[in-house]
Parts: C-alpha cells; structure tokens; sequence
C-alpha cells in the first residue's frame, strides 16, 4: 500500500492513491492537475523515505475536483452579568482534491 504525507495550507494530510481530500482552499480551477512538492514522508511499497523536513524529488499529482464551503461553525460569546451577547457562523471555504499519483526519484505509485 503506497500513501504519502504532504503539506498543504498549513496541515498535513496522509494521502493515497485514489482517493479524494478536503483541503485548505486552493487558487486553482477545477478538472485542472497541479502538483505537491511538499512531501514530508512518502511509502511506495515498503519504500520507505522520510524528509527532513522534506524528502527530495517527490511529488504528488492532483486533480482538483471542485470548490465548496464547509459546514456551518457556530461562534458564540457571552458576557456573564453585562447582557452581552454575540452570536456568529463560518463556513470555511475549501478544495476536494482527488489524488493521481505519487512520485518518488522517477518511481509511481
């Protein structure tokens, strides 16, 4: 089972070939391909290559499949005694990515 562990908007993801993920929103338009090169660890059949802080010549191909806000996140702060009260929503905006390939010194998974 071949999997990495990238980086993207601040957090890190194990991804796998095949699947898709919702990230930190991307600036790309969807059915477009990019590429990852912040791979932190990357396992291609046992393979194993961790970086420090990342492994060289590794690559992980996506496609972007579309962009979307997330679920509702209800803010609300209360003074106690002052009748204070404040309520708000966000929905982060985020990215669905599926995942194409993996590349690690011209070896794909």
């Amino acid at each position: 089972m071949s999997y990495a562990i990238i980086e993207t908007g601040g957090k890190q993801y194990r991804v796998e070939v095949g699947r898709f993920y919702d990230v930190e929103l991307l600036s790309a338009e969807p059915d477009s391909k990019l590429t990852i090169d912040k791979v932190l660890l990357a396992n291609l059949d046992g393979d194993i290559s961790i970086g420090q802080p990342l492994v060289d010549n590794a690559t992980v191909e996506v496609t972007v499949l579309r962009h979307f806000k997330a679920k509702k996140v209800i803010v609300y702060k209360m003074r106690p005694k002052k009748k204070t009260r404040r309520k708000n929503g966000h929905r982060q905006p985020q990215t669905r990515i599926m995942v194409e390939a993996i590349n690690l010194s011209g070896k794909a998974a």
